[in-house]
Protein backbone atom coordinates (compact mmCIF):
# COMPACT_ATOMS: atom_id res chain seq x y z
CA UNK A 1 0.00 0.00 0.00
CA UNK A 2 1.71 3.49 -0.91
CA UNK A 3 1.17 5.78 2.28
CA UNK A 4 0.72 8.46 0.12
CA UNK A 5 -2.57 7.20 -2.07
CA UNK A 6 -5.47 7.34 -1.31
CA UNK A 7 -6.86 3.49 -2.83
CA UNK A 8 -5.33 0.67 -2.05
CA UNK A 9 -3.52 -0.81 -5.64
CA UNK A 10 -2.73 -3.92 -6.65
CA UNK A 11 -0.58 -4.59 -9.68
CA UNK A 12 -0.63 -8.50 -10.96
CA UNK A 13 2.88 -9.36 -11.59
CA UNK A 14 4.19 -10.36 -15.01
CA UNK A 15 3.34 -14.29 -15.51
CA UNK A 16 6.48 -14.64 -17.71
CA UNK A 17 8.94 -14.08 -14.45
CA UNK A 18 6.79 -15.76 -11.62
CA UNK A 19 8.62 -14.43 -7.89
CA UNK A 20 10.23 -11.05 -9.65
CA UNK A 21 10.10 -8.06 -7.24
CA UNK A 22 8.05 -5.41 -8.30
CA UNK A 23 8.90 -1.74 -9.09
CA UNK A 24 10.11 0.77 -7.12
CA UNK A 25 7.01 3.14 -7.69
CA UNK A 26 5.01 0.81 -5.16
CA UNK A 27 6.14 0.48 -1.80
CA UNK A 28 5.81 -2.53 -0.43
CA UNK A 29 6.51 -2.78 3.36
CA UNK A 30 3.51 -3.90 5.44
CA UNK A 31 1.64 -0.83 7.94
CA UNK A 32 -0.01 -1.53 11.06
CA UNK A 33 -3.00 1.31 11.93
CA UNK A 34 -2.79 3.21 14.73
CA UNK A 35 -6.02 2.41 16.38
CA UNK A 36 -5.49 5.49 18.81
CA UNK A 37 -4.72 8.07 16.37
CA UNK A 38 -8.18 7.26 14.00
CA UNK A 39 -12.03 8.92 14.17
CA UNK A 40 -13.61 5.55 14.10
CA UNK A 41 -16.88 7.40 13.49
CA UNK A 42 -15.62 9.61 10.84
CA UNK A 43 -14.41 6.40 9.38
CA UNK A 44 -17.23 4.17 9.63
CA UNK A 45 -19.10 7.57 7.52
CA UNK A 46 -16.67 7.44 4.96
CA UNK A 47 -16.98 3.71 4.48
CA UNK A 48 -20.89 3.75 4.66
CA UNK A 49 -22.45 7.19 4.19
CA UNK A 50 -19.94 8.56 2.02
CA UNK A 51 -19.70 6.45 -0.90
CA UNK A 52 -23.45 7.33 -1.56
CA UNK A 53 -23.42 10.86 -1.11
CA UNK A 54 -21.01 11.12 -3.89
CA UNK A 55 -23.10 8.44 -6.23
CA UNK A 56 -26.51 10.78 -5.38
CA UNK A 57 -24.78 13.88 -5.61
CA UNK A 58 -26.82 16.50 -7.47
CA UNK A 59 -24.66 19.24 -9.38
CA UNK A 60 -25.02 22.11 -6.86
CA UNK A 61 -24.08 26.17 -7.81
CA UNK A 62 -20.33 27.29 -7.46
CA UNK A 63 -21.57 29.09 -4.36
CA UNK A 64 -22.48 26.25 -2.96
CA UNK A 65 -19.60 24.27 -3.77
CA UNK A 66 -17.75 27.02 -2.01
CA UNK A 67 -19.60 26.88 1.21
CA UNK A 68 -18.95 23.11 1.03
CA UNK A 69 -15.14 23.41 0.51
CA UNK A 70 -15.00 26.21 3.61
CA UNK A 71 -16.86 23.55 5.98
CA UNK A 72 -15.22 20.83 5.31
CA UNK A 73 -11.51 22.84 6.07
CA UNK A 74 -13.15 23.98 9.32
CA UNK A 75 -14.08 21.00 10.45
CA UNK A 76 -11.37 18.81 9.01
CA UNK A 77 -13.75 16.92 7.18
CA UNK A 78 -11.63 16.84 3.56
CA UNK A 79 -9.41 14.16 4.84
CA UNK A 80 -8.64 11.22 2.03
CA UNK A 81 -7.56 8.78 4.55
CA UNK A 82 -9.54 5.96 6.46
CA UNK A 83 -6.50 4.72 8.64
CA UNK A 84 -3.83 6.44 10.62
CA UNK A 85 -0.07 5.83 10.46
CA UNK A 86 0.86 9.02 12.13
CA UNK A 87 2.63 7.28 15.43
CA UNK A 88 6.45 6.34 14.36
CA UNK A 89 8.16 3.18 16.06
CA UNK A 90 9.97 3.90 19.51
CA UNK A 91 13.55 3.72 19.06
CA UNK A 92 15.37 0.38 20.18
CA UNK A 93 17.23 0.75 23.40
CA UNK A 94 21.35 0.15 22.84
CA UNK A 95 22.45 -2.71 24.95
CA UNK A 96 25.49 -1.69 24.67
CA UNK A 97 27.45 1.56 24.63
CA UNK A 98 27.75 3.34 21.50
CA UNK A 99 31.25 3.72 21.99
CA UNK A 100 31.73 -0.20 22.75
CA UNK A 101 29.66 -1.14 19.83
CA UNK A 102 32.13 1.41 17.59
CA UNK A 103 35.57 -0.04 18.89
CA UNK A 104 34.00 -3.46 18.63
CA UNK A 105 33.12 -3.12 14.87
CA UNK A 106 36.87 -1.81 13.80
CA UNK A 107 38.17 -4.71 15.90
CA UNK A 108 36.38 -8.03 16.03
CA UNK A 109 33.53 -7.53 13.71
CA UNK A 110 35.49 -5.16 10.97
CA UNK A 111 34.40 -6.22 7.49
CA UNK A 112 37.54 -7.69 5.36
CA UNK A 113 38.90 -4.80 3.00
CA UNK A 114 38.68 -5.63 -0.46
CA UNK A 115 41.39 -7.44 -1.99
CA UNK A 116 43.09 -6.14 -4.70
CA UNK A 117 43.02 -7.60 -8.19
CA UNK A 118 46.21 -9.72 -8.90
CA UNK A 119 48.35 -7.86 -11.44
CA UNK A 120 48.89 -9.67 -14.80
CA UNK A 121 52.71 -8.97 -15.73
CA UNK A 122 53.75 -8.58 -18.70
CA UNK A 123 54.05 -10.52 -21.85
CA UNK A 124 58.10 -9.49 -22.42
CA UNK A 125 60.73 -9.96 -20.11
CA UNK A 126 62.28 -7.09 -17.99
CA UNK A 127 65.86 -8.32 -18.44
CA UNK A 128 67.60 -10.06 -21.46
CA UNK A 129 71.29 -11.31 -20.93
CA UNK A 130 73.80 -13.72 -22.97
CA UNK A 131 74.36 -16.94 -22.01
CA UNK A 132 76.81 -18.26 -24.59
CA UNK A 133 77.60 -22.06 -24.63
CA UNK A 134 74.73 -23.10 -21.93
CA UNK A 135 74.82 -26.80 -22.46
CA UNK A 136 70.87 -27.70 -23.88
CA UNK A 137 70.44 -30.80 -21.73
CA UNK A 138 67.03 -31.60 -20.21
CA UNK A 139 68.54 -33.71 -17.56
CA UNK A 140 71.15 -30.71 -15.95
CA UNK A 141 70.70 -28.35 -13.30
CA UNK A 142 72.45 -24.82 -14.38
CA UNK A 143 70.68 -21.99 -12.40
CA UNK A 144 70.52 -21.18 -8.81
CA UNK A 145 69.63 -18.27 -7.21
CA UNK A 146 71.38 -17.79 -3.51
CA UNK A 147 69.53 -15.95 -0.56
CA UNK A 148 72.63 -13.36 -1.06
CA UNK A 149 70.46 -11.75 -4.26
CA UNK A 150 73.68 -13.50 -6.70
CA UNK A 151 72.65 -15.66 -9.88
CA UNK A 152 74.56 -18.68 -10.40
CA UNK A 153 74.88 -20.12 -13.78
CA UNK A 154 77.04 -22.46 -15.80
CA UNK A 155 77.84 -21.60 -19.26
CA UNK A 156 80.23 -25.02 -20.28
CA UNK A 157 82.80 -25.10 -18.01
CA UNK A 158 82.66 -22.04 -16.42
CA UNK A 159 80.73 -20.91 -13.54
CA UNK A 160 79.67 -17.33 -13.75
CA UNK A 161 78.29 -15.16 -10.43
CA UNK A 162 75.57 -12.26 -11.74
CA UNK A 163 75.04 -10.06 -8.66
CA UNK A 164 71.29 -8.95 -9.09
CA UNK A 165 72.06 -5.58 -6.82
CA UNK A 166 74.43 -4.21 -8.79
CA UNK A 167 74.05 -6.27 -12.02
CA UNK A 168 77.85 -7.12 -11.79
CA UNK A 169 79.32 -10.38 -13.14
CA UNK A 170 82.24 -12.21 -12.41
CA UNK A 171 83.40 -15.94 -13.34
CA UNK A 172 83.66 -18.04 -10.33
CA UNK A 173 85.58 -21.32 -11.78
CA UNK A 174 86.55 -22.76 -15.01
CA UNK A 175 87.29 -26.28 -14.42
CA UNK A 176 89.43 -28.89 -16.78
CA UNK A 177 88.20 -30.09 -19.79
CA UNK A 178 88.62 -33.92 -18.23
CA UNK A 179 86.67 -32.72 -15.06
CA UNK A 180 83.64 -30.77 -17.10
CA UNK A 181 81.52 -29.36 -17.69
CA UNK A 182 79.48 -28.39 -15.18
CA UNK A 183 76.41 -30.23 -14.88
CA UNK A 184 74.86 -29.04 -11.73
CA UNK A 185 74.90 -25.57 -9.66
CA UNK A 186 73.39 -24.92 -5.96
CA UNK A 187 73.72 -22.58 -3.37
CA UNK A 188 73.77 -23.61 0.44
CA UNK A 189 71.48 -21.68 2.62
CA UNK A 190 73.75 -18.93 3.69
CA UNK A 191 74.27 -17.77 -0.05
CA UNK A 192 78.07 -17.71 0.35
CA UNK A 193 79.12 -21.02 -0.45
CA UNK A 194 77.95 -23.31 -3.58
CA UNK A 195 78.38 -26.31 -4.46
CA UNK A 196 79.31 -27.62 -8.04
CA UNK A 197 78.66 -30.92 -9.94
CA UNK A 198 81.06 -32.05 -12.51
CA UNK A 199 81.05 -34.33 -15.35
CA UNK A 200 83.40 -36.64 -14.35
CA UNK A 201 81.01 -37.11 -10.76
CA UNK A 202 83.23 -35.33 -8.07
CA UNK A 203 81.29 -32.32 -6.21
CA UNK A 204 83.40 -29.17 -5.68
CA UNK A 205 82.25 -26.73 -2.89
CA UNK A 206 83.57 -23.00 -2.98
CA UNK A 207 83.18 -19.62 -1.21
CA UNK A 208 81.89 -17.04 -3.32
CA UNK A 209 83.20 -14.27 -0.95
CA UNK A 210 86.79 -15.39 -1.09
CA UNK A 211 86.90 -17.52 -4.50
CA UNK A 212 88.70 -20.07 -3.20
CA UNK A 213 87.64 -23.75 -3.34
CA UNK A 214 86.65 -25.39 0.05
CA UNK A 215 86.86 -29.10 -1.11
CA UNK A 216 86.27 -31.71 -3.31
CA UNK A 217 83.55 -34.67 -2.95
CA UNK A 218 84.70 -37.41 -4.11
CA UNK A 219 84.27 -41.24 -4.53
CA UNK A 220 80.10 -41.41 -3.88
CA UNK A 221 79.19 -41.35 -7.82
CA UNK A 222 80.73 -43.02 -10.36
CA UNK A 223 78.79 -40.90 -13.48
CA UNK A 224 78.40 -37.23 -13.32
CA UNK A 225 76.28 -35.19 -10.66
CA UNK A 226 73.56 -33.64 -12.62
CA UNK A 227 71.43 -32.40 -8.98
CA UNK A 228 72.29 -31.16 -6.04
CA UNK A 229 70.09 -30.21 -2.92
CA UNK A 230 70.95 -28.47 0.18
CA UNK A 231 69.42 -29.51 3.61
CA UNK A 232 71.63 -27.63 6.38
CA UNK A 233 74.45 -28.65 6.24
CA UNK A 234 73.80 -31.45 4.57
CA UNK A 235 74.68 -31.80 1.12
CA UNK A 236 72.61 -34.26 -1.58
CA UNK A 237 73.77 -35.29 -5.05
CA UNK A 238 72.15 -36.99 -7.32
CA UNK A 239 73.85 -38.59 -10.42
CA UNK A 240 73.88 -40.59 -13.90
CA UNK A 241 74.53 -43.71 -11.68
CA UNK A 242 70.73 -43.68 -10.09
CA UNK A 243 72.54 -43.13 -6.30
CA UNK A 244 71.22 -40.05 -3.95
CA UNK A 245 73.68 -39.76 -2.07
CA UNK A 246 73.52 -37.19 2.17
CA UNK A 247 76.78 -35.94 2.31
CA UNK A 248 77.90 -33.78 5.55
CA UNK A 249 80.38 -31.18 4.44
CA UNK A 250 81.71 -30.64 7.85
CA UNK A 251 83.56 -34.06 8.25
CA UNK A 252 86.29 -35.72 6.64
CA UNK A 253 84.03 -39.00 5.51
CA UNK A 254 81.35 -36.93 4.13
CA UNK A 255 78.92 -40.03 2.88
CA UNK A 256 76.45 -40.05 6.15
CA UNK A 257 73.35 -41.93 4.07
CA UNK A 258 72.45 -43.27 0.54
CA UNK A 259 69.34 -43.45 -1.07
CA UNK A 260 68.77 -46.21 -3.66
CA UNK A 261 65.44 -46.29 -5.55
CA UNK A 262 66.23 -45.08 -9.37
CA UNK A 263 67.20 -46.92 -12.18
CA UNK A 264 68.42 -44.56 -14.31
CA UNK A 265 69.48 -40.70 -13.76
CA UNK A 266 68.33 -38.82 -10.96
CA UNK A 267 67.25 -35.44 -12.55
CA UNK A 268 65.52 -34.05 -9.88
CA UNK A 269 66.08 -33.40 -6.00
CA UNK A 270 64.43 -30.77 -3.52
CA UNK A 271 64.40 -30.94 -0.23
CA UNK A 272 60.94 -29.82 2.22
CA UNK A 273 60.73 -26.68 3.73
CA UNK A 274 61.13 -28.42 6.76
CA UNK A 275 64.36 -30.88 5.92
CA UNK A 276 61.91 -33.92 6.78
CA UNK A 277 61.58 -35.25 3.57
CA UNK A 278 63.42 -35.41 0.39
CA UNK A 279 61.58 -35.44 -3.26
CA UNK A 280 63.58 -36.98 -6.25
CA UNK A 281 62.85 -37.29 -9.97
CA UNK A 282 63.87 -39.12 -12.46
CA UNK A 283 64.57 -40.51 -16.03
CA UNK A 284 63.13 -43.60 -15.03
CA UNK A 285 59.64 -41.74 -15.24
CA UNK A 286 59.44 -41.97 -11.51
CA UNK A 287 59.03 -39.68 -8.21
CA UNK A 288 60.14 -41.25 -4.51
CA UNK A 289 59.58 -38.97 -1.36
CA UNK A 290 62.43 -40.36 1.15
CA UNK A 291 61.97 -39.64 4.66
CA UNK A 292 65.62 -37.90 6.68
CA UNK A 293 63.85 -39.72 10.16
CA UNK A 294 64.22 -43.27 8.80
CA UNK A 295 67.87 -42.66 7.05
CA UNK A 296 70.34 -45.40 7.66
CA UNK A 297 74.05 -45.02 6.51
CA UNK A 298 74.49 -48.52 7.28
CA UNK A 299 72.51 -49.66 4.53
CA UNK A 300 70.44 -48.59 1.60
CA UNK A 301 67.34 -46.36 2.57
CA UNK A 302 63.92 -47.57 2.05
CA UNK A 303 61.47 -44.54 0.06
CA UNK A 304 58.36 -43.91 2.06
CA UNK A 305 56.48 -43.25 -1.21
CA UNK A 306 56.86 -44.44 -5.15
CA UNK A 307 55.07 -42.39 -7.65
CA UNK A 308 54.67 -44.06 -10.66
CA UNK A 309 51.82 -41.83 -12.73
CA UNK A 310 54.11 -39.92 -14.90
CA UNK A 311 55.21 -41.49 -18.59
CA UNK A 312 58.37 -39.69 -18.81
CA UNK A 313 61.83 -38.44 -17.18
CA UNK A 314 60.76 -36.27 -13.93
CA UNK A 315 62.94 -33.39 -13.53
CA UNK A 316 60.65 -30.82 -12.32
CA UNK A 317 59.58 -30.85 -8.65
CA UNK A 318 58.47 -27.74 -6.19
CA UNK A 319 57.39 -28.23 -2.27
CA UNK A 320 54.59 -26.00 -1.31
CA UNK A 321 55.41 -23.24 0.46
CA UNK A 322 52.12 -22.88 2.10
CA UNK A 323 50.78 -26.70 2.53
CA UNK A 324 54.06 -28.71 4.17
CA UNK A 325 53.11 -32.09 2.32
CA UNK A 326 52.06 -31.17 -0.79
CA UNK A 327 54.72 -31.31 -4.18
CA UNK A 328 54.17 -30.60 -7.52
CA UNK A 329 55.93 -32.40 -10.46
CA UNK A 330 56.46 -32.12 -14.12
CA UNK A 331 56.82 -35.21 -16.25
CA UNK A 332 59.07 -34.62 -20.20
CA UNK A 333 57.97 -34.99 -23.56
CA UNK A 334 56.27 -38.13 -23.51
CA UNK A 335 54.61 -36.97 -20.55
CA UNK A 336 53.31 -32.93 -20.59
CA UNK A 337 51.69 -33.65 -17.04
CA UNK A 338 52.11 -31.26 -14.08
CA UNK A 339 50.64 -33.38 -11.03
CA UNK A 340 50.17 -32.56 -7.45
CA UNK A 341 50.73 -34.98 -4.27
CA UNK A 342 50.01 -35.73 -0.77
CA UNK A 343 53.17 -36.83 -0.07
CA UNK A 344 51.74 -38.21 3.37
CA UNK A 345 50.23 -40.63 2.15
CA UNK A 346 51.44 -40.81 -1.59
CA UNK A 347 48.11 -39.92 -3.46
CA UNK A 348 47.95 -37.95 -6.42
CA UNK A 349 45.47 -35.12 -5.91
CA UNK A 350 45.30 -33.97 -9.27
CA UNK A 351 46.95 -33.62 -13.04
CA UNK A 352 46.42 -31.32 -15.78
CA UNK A 353 47.80 -31.77 -19.35
CA UNK A 354 50.12 -28.66 -20.21
CA UNK A 355 50.64 -29.78 -23.75
CA UNK A 356 54.24 -29.59 -24.03
CA UNK A 357 57.07 -30.81 -21.73
CA UNK A 358 57.82 -29.40 -18.36
CA UNK A 359 61.11 -28.37 -17.79
CA UNK A 360 60.94 -26.69 -14.49
CA UNK A 361 58.26 -25.32 -11.86
CA UNK A 362 58.38 -22.63 -9.15
CA UNK A 363 55.61 -21.61 -6.42
CA UNK A 364 54.81 -18.16 -5.62
CA UNK A 365 56.04 -17.98 -2.34
CA UNK A 366 53.42 -14.59 -1.94
CA UNK A 367 49.88 -15.90 -3.81
CA UNK A 368 48.71 -19.82 -4.87
CA UNK A 369 50.02 -19.77 -8.10
CA UNK A 370 52.55 -21.94 -9.94
CA UNK A 371 54.99 -21.33 -12.56
CA UNK A 372 55.94 -23.74 -15.17
CA UNK A 373 58.10 -23.58 -17.97
CA UNK A 374 58.07 -25.43 -21.18
CA UNK A 375 59.32 -26.94 -24.01
CA UNK A 376 58.40 -27.36 -28.52
CA UNK A 377 56.22 -25.49 -29.43
CA UNK A 378 55.44 -22.66 -27.70
CA UNK A 379 58.64 -22.74 -25.37
CA UNK A 380 56.73 -20.46 -22.74
CA UNK A 381 56.11 -19.92 -19.10
CA UNK A 382 53.01 -20.44 -17.95
CA UNK A 383 51.61 -19.20 -14.57
CA UNK A 384 48.81 -21.04 -12.90
CA UNK A 385 46.26 -20.28 -10.68
CA UNK A 386 46.12 -22.97 -7.45
CA UNK A 387 44.55 -25.13 -6.79
CA UNK A 388 42.00 -24.22 -9.92
CA UNK A 389 44.77 -24.51 -12.65
CA UNK A 390 43.26 -21.80 -14.32
CA UNK A 391 46.13 -20.06 -16.74
CA UNK A 392 46.99 -16.71 -15.63
CA UNK A 393 49.37 -15.77 -18.04
CA UNK A 394 51.06 -17.15 -20.23
CA UNK A 395 54.82 -15.66 -21.25
CA UNK A 396 57.22 -16.16 -24.16
CA UNK A 397 60.34 -14.79 -25.88
CA UNK A 398 62.56 -18.00 -25.56
CA UNK A 399 62.47 -19.43 -28.86
CA UNK A 400 64.17 -22.48 -27.43
CA UNK A 401 62.99 -25.10 -24.66
CA UNK A 402 63.06 -23.02 -21.17
CA UNK A 403 65.26 -25.62 -19.17
CA UNK A 404 65.91 -23.59 -15.75
CA UNK A 405 63.83 -21.73 -13.68
CA UNK A 406 65.52 -19.75 -10.42
CA UNK A 407 63.25 -17.46 -8.12
CA UNK A 408 64.82 -14.34 -6.63
CA UNK A 409 65.01 -14.23 -2.57
CA UNK A 410 61.89 -11.72 -2.49
CA UNK A 411 60.24 -14.32 -4.35
CA UNK A 412 59.20 -12.00 -7.09
CA UNK A 413 61.38 -12.08 -9.99
CA UNK A 414 62.02 -15.46 -11.85
CA UNK A 415 65.19 -15.93 -14.36
CA UNK A 416 64.97 -18.20 -16.83
CA UNK A 417 67.21 -20.16 -19.06
CA UNK A 418 66.54 -21.63 -22.10
CA UNK A 419 68.43 -23.58 -25.24
CA UNK A 420 68.72 -20.33 -27.09
CA UNK A 421 71.57 -19.45 -24.90
CA UNK A 422 69.53 -16.67 -23.07
CA UNK A 423 68.80 -15.30 -19.80
CA UNK A 424 65.71 -13.37 -19.27
CA UNK A 425 64.50 -12.13 -16.14
CA UNK A 426 60.40 -11.91 -15.17
CA UNK A 427 58.82 -9.94 -12.50
CA UNK A 428 55.83 -12.20 -12.78
CA UNK A 429 55.34 -12.90 -9.01
CA UNK A 430 54.51 -9.14 -8.22
CA UNK A 431 55.80 -6.33 -7.04
CA UNK A 432 58.51 -6.44 -4.04
CA UNK A 433 57.18 -3.59 -1.65
CA UNK A 434 54.03 -5.63 -1.65
CA UNK A 435 55.46 -8.47 -1.43
CA UNK A 436 57.43 -7.80 1.68
CA UNK A 437 54.08 -6.16 3.69
CA UNK A 438 52.41 -9.49 3.28
CA UNK A 439 55.57 -11.39 4.87
CA UNK A 440 55.50 -9.00 7.38
CA UNK A 441 53.80 -10.63 10.72
CA UNK A 442 50.48 -9.24 11.43
CA UNK A 443 49.71 -8.12 14.74
CA UNK A 444 47.18 -10.59 16.82
CA UNK A 445 44.57 -8.20 17.96
CA UNK A 446 43.09 -9.30 21.29
CA UNK A 447 39.26 -10.20 21.56
CA UNK A 448 37.33 -8.13 23.47
CA UNK A 449 39.93 -5.43 23.79
CA UNK A 450 37.09 -2.97 23.52
CA UNK A 451 35.60 -4.32 26.59
CA UNK A 452 36.68 -2.90 30.27
CA UNK A 453 38.75 -5.64 31.75
CA UNK A 454 37.13 -7.40 35.71
CA UNK A 455 39.84 -6.92 37.95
Amino acid sequence: MDSGSANMSYTTPNPRFPLQRRGSKENLDRFIPNRSAMDMDYAHFMVTQGRKEKDNSVPSSPSSEAYKRLLAETLNLNRTRILAFKNKPPVPVELIPHQHTASASSTTHQAKPTKPRRHIPQQTSERTLDAPDLVDDFYLNLLDWGSSNVLAIALGSTVYLWDASTGSTSELVTVDEEHGPVTSVNWAPDGRHIAIGLNNSEVQLWDSASNKQLRTLKGGHRCRVGSLAWNDHILTTGGMDGRIINNDVRIRDHIVETYRGHTQEVCGLKWSASGKQLASGGNDNLIHIWDRSVASSSSPTQYLHRLEDHTSAVKALAWCPFQSNLLASGGGGGDRTIKFWNTHTGACLNSVDTGSQVCALLWNKNERELLSSHGFTQNQLTLWKYPSMVKTAELTGHTSRVLFLAQSPDGCTVASAAGDETLRFWNVFGDPNEAAKKSAPKKNQEPFAWANRIR
